[in-house]
């Protein structure tokens, strides 16, 4: 309570005396510069600009320093470092970084989309590198899988212990082949269009006395990203297995809409100018198998939202993507399950894939957004009153995954915004493989992803 009190009080002091300052140098403009140009408005409005920015660089230094200005040393950054100098007390807010708000400003508001729009995605487009944005974590993901790559041994999950199980979405690709090829007699079938077709293959189950186990449950099934945080209330086994993800099938309206924020991602096969085998031919495949094998009546959105003057501009592809999306479902209520479709930017030396079948299959990732940055807590720019069924979504499709098709996704990716997945109760955001994979295994993995879509919207 009393760091609480001495924050407030930091808080409005600093408030007290920049509106001094704004007053002073405003009422000083205005009488000298009375009736004419008032040259000293764009350092006026530069630097209150400049204050609000300097909030973020707080915060997320590095959405700021991705969108900063170029020039470092400009008379704006002299005054504010003039001003820093005569008032300690500003000092010492900015080298503590004790100031917490809501960031309820334009520039906050303007950073925090700029966020979600690069979080999300971790290849730089121009180089085709990894971008370190994603933190440790990701990299820490990468190398995991790399040194699990690389061990010959194998596997029998069947026998796994509990620190084993921690990996069960992200073991070695070849660890359960003999396994798989033993039991796909045995697995129930569904036949993919012009593709055979797919055997479910007996995988790992849980016991939800196991999945009561927070740690167990988190370790398990998500990987947390650092900027933000969850706990027993926002991840509770229990809670998303109760909620009803099933629907009722007619094939008279669409039922499921499958769009793509970023339609240019592409494979590393892709044929340039050919969206085909870019991820929007990846959703058309999708589509197909939704629709001629388990009669949904779906439909494949294939805008762009992520190209400005003829460039991969992804700065705001979440942001275009919205109304677009929301106005397909006014004119679509029936719909009822919403897929954004993606491809994941790895490092170069990953390469995302498992056996199904006997088929090269790119494996996938559920990706959800929380709306929660351990900065600054609940984000209210991104509210989404879905949350919990989004994650409760993405959870039940994961365990779906997990009984029938071990190896196929990796671990539930949990980030700090929105992601647009407020716009309905059953939507997800899904990484398939990444710029390291091909266009078939990409195709590949669409067969098991059907499958498990279905199942739980059919409540199997």
């Amino acid at each position: 309570m009393k760091n609480f009190k001495k924050r407030l009080y930091t808080f409005v002091w600093t408030v007290i005396v920049l509106l001094g300052i704004y007053v002073c140098v405003r009422g000083f403009s205005v009488i000298v510069f009375n009736g004419m140009e008032n040259p000293l408005n764009n350092v006026i409005n530069n630097f209150t600009g400049a204050v609000g920015k300097d909030v973020m660089n707080m915060y997320m230094p590095s959405v700021t320093s991705s969108i900063a200005d170029k020039e470092k040393n400009t008379v704006t950054q002299a005054i504010i470092n003039e001003v820093l100098e005569d008032y300690p007390i500003l000092k010492y807010f900015d080298e503590n970084n004790g100031y917490e708000t809501s960031a309820d400003s334009e520039y906050t508001y303007e950073m925090i989309i700029a966020a979600e729009a690069t979080d999300e995605n971790y290849i730089n487009q121009e180089t085709g590198e990894a971008i370190n944005s994603a933190g440790e974590l990701v990299a820490e993901e990468n190398a995991q899988y790399i040194e699990r790559e690389n061990n010959s041994s194998n596997t029998n999950s069947d026998s796994l212990d509990s620190s084993d199980e921690t990996l069960v979405n992200e073991t070695n690709t070849n660890e359960n082949t003999e396994q798989q090829t033993a039991q796909q007699e045995e697995g129930n079938s569904a036949k993919a269009v012009n593709q055979g077709t797919v055997t479910a293959i007996t995988g790992t189950e849980y016991s939800l006395e196991k999945l009561a186990d927070f740690d167990f449950l988190k370790n398990t099934f998500y990987s947390v990203d650092s900027t933000t945080s969850v706990d027993s209330e926002r991840i509770n086994a229990k809670n998303m297995l109760e909620r009803d993800m099933t629907i009722q099938k007619d094939t008279s309206v669409p039922q499921i809409l499958i769009y793509h924020t970023h339609s240019q991602e592409a494979f590393v096969d892709s044929i340039e100018g050919d969206a085909s085998t870019t991820i929007v031919g990846v959703g058309e495949y999708l589509a197909e198998i939704l629709a001629g094998t388990y009669g949904y009546n779906v439909i494949h959105n294939s805008s762009t939202y992520d190209m400005v003057n003829g460039k991969i501009d992804r700065n705001y592809a979440f942001t275009l993507a919205e109304p677009d999306i929301k106005r397909i479902l006014q004119e679509n209520p029936s719909i009822q399950v919403v897929i954004d479709l993606h491809r994941d930017g790895i490092n170069e030396n990953t390469h995302l894939v498992t056996d199904v079948n006997g088929k090269p299959t790119a494996q996938f990732m559920f990706f959800n957004g929380l709306s929660y940055n351990t900065k600054v807590g609940n984000i209210e720019y991104l509210y989404n009153p879905y949350i919990e069924d989004n994650l409760a979504f993405s959870f039940q499709m994961q365990l779906q995954a997990m009984k029938l098709y071990p190896n196929v996704t990796r671990k539930i990716y949990l980030k700090g915004y929105r992601y647009n997945l407020h716009l309905m109760p059953r939507a997800t955001l899904i990484e398939i493989g990444g710029q390291t994979n091909t266009v078939e295994e990409a195709k590949n993995a669409m067969e098991p992803l059907a499958d498990i879509i279905n199942k739980v919207l059919e409540g199997n």
